[in-house]
């Protein structure tokens, strides 16, 4: 399904990638974690073709995912950013529908999938005539999940899509999207910071220090035997301010 080979990339003379190389299995979800500033962000836009690696392959598909190849294939992918990303300006619903109106599609096709993608997501049917600031913070996230289902694409990016919201809204959006993953059985690689919300999501996680891999595998290979003295404190970091609350 998509498989990345000795990506490296630098901004400013800085290294932000160092030999990426990694396998997304079709159906799976994997989980890119990591301290602020370890590459995360940037490796999901280099798997859309929204930032070129300096060297290294991203395979998608069968495919090579290049500047001339990026745009036809970024269709095949939907990508969902922290806070939504929608244009201010459209509707819910016009922000779901805009690239099957751009590429054309029936007025009769997008309604059903627009109502399909209403009752997958639990977003109430009224909303879709609001505009985004019209919305709370977990609406406006099931608006961008809409939009990045809409034209059924077989990979979802997902960049620390949650990362704003309250925790109990947070909380439900995990539950909902974890039966979106299932039912459709999409391919999902999704950035976080948060080890819990990996645990809850991933089939495989994917730990990122200073733009290297520094452990993947399974969560509980990470928690019980990490390879490093990085991922041991990162492990336990995090685990600490989970059992320092209250």
């Amino acid at each position: 399904m998509l498989e990345l080979r000795d990506i490296n990339k630098r901004f400013a003379g800085a290294t932000v990638l160092r030999d990426i190389s990694l396998t997304v299995a079709e159906g799976s979800t994997t989980v890119l974690i990591g301290p602020s500033g370890c590459g995360k962000s940037t490796l999901i836009r280099i798997v859309n073709g929204l930032i070129l690696a300096d060297s290294g392959t991203v395979g998608f598909m069968g495919q090579e995912v290049d500047r001339s190849t990026a745009p036809a294939l970024r269709r095949r992918m939907g990508y969902v950013i922290q806070e939504g990303g929608l244009f201010p300006h459209l509707t819910a619903h016009g922000n779901v529908v805009l690239m099957a109106r751009h590429l054309g599609w029936p007025s009769e096709r997008i309604s059903r999938r627009v109502d399909e993608l209403v009752e997958l997501t639990r977003f109430p049917g009224d909303g879709l005539k609001r505009y985004p600031a019209q919305l709370s913070g977990g609406q406006r996230q099931r608006v961008a999940l809409m939009r990045a289902l809409m034209l059924d694409p077989e990979l979802l990016l997902l960049d620390e899509p949650l990362g704003a919201l309250d925790p109990l809204i947070r909380y439900e959006l995990q539950m909902d999207l974890r039966n979106v993953f299932q039912s459709l059985q999409k391919t999902v690689v999704m950035v976080t910071h948060d080890l819990a919300e990996a645990a809850h999501f991933a089939d495989q996680v994917v730990l990122l220090r200073d733009g290297g891999i520094e452990q993947q595998g399974g969560m509980r290979t990470l928690l019980e035997a990490p390879v490093t003295p990085f991922v041991e404190r990162f492990v336990n970091a995090q685990r600490s301010l989970l059992s320092g609350i209250g």
